[in-house]
């Protein structure tokens, strides 16, 4: 029988590690504030605006406590943002950060 020999793996492994640091680190957070999440490169790279501010701004929407985010109508935040994003409502566009929020915490 021949011996295969495999590179590599020390580097998967703290790779692998990395990953879970981070994703223990996300669980104990358990919030995410939407400055990490809406980061300006998402926002310019997804929207017609460079911060979520000023995309909440140009909708209208005073938001100055997390209660005023949740007291914003689903169907006013859908509209907005099918109409100044790439993404068709607002649940699209938080799954989307969420995801790469992720894979940059975890370094992917």
């Amino acid at each position: 029988m021949s011996k295969i020999k495999v590179k590599g793996l020390n580097k998967l492994q703290k790779q692998l590690k990395s990953m879970e640091r981070a994703s223990k680190k996300a669980k104990r957070e358990n919030r995410i504030s939407f400055d990490d999440l809406f980061v300006p490169s998402f926002m310019k790279r997804h929207t017609n605006f460079s911060s979520f501010n000023d995309f909440l701004i140009a909708g209208n929407f005073k938001v100055e406590s997390q209660e005023d985010f949740e007291a914003i109508p689903d169907v006013d935040m859908d509209h907005h943002v099918s109409q100044n994003t790439k993404f068709k409502n607002w649940q699209t566009m938080l799954d989307t950060a969420t995801n790469e929020y992720i894979k940059n915490k975890m370094k992917f």
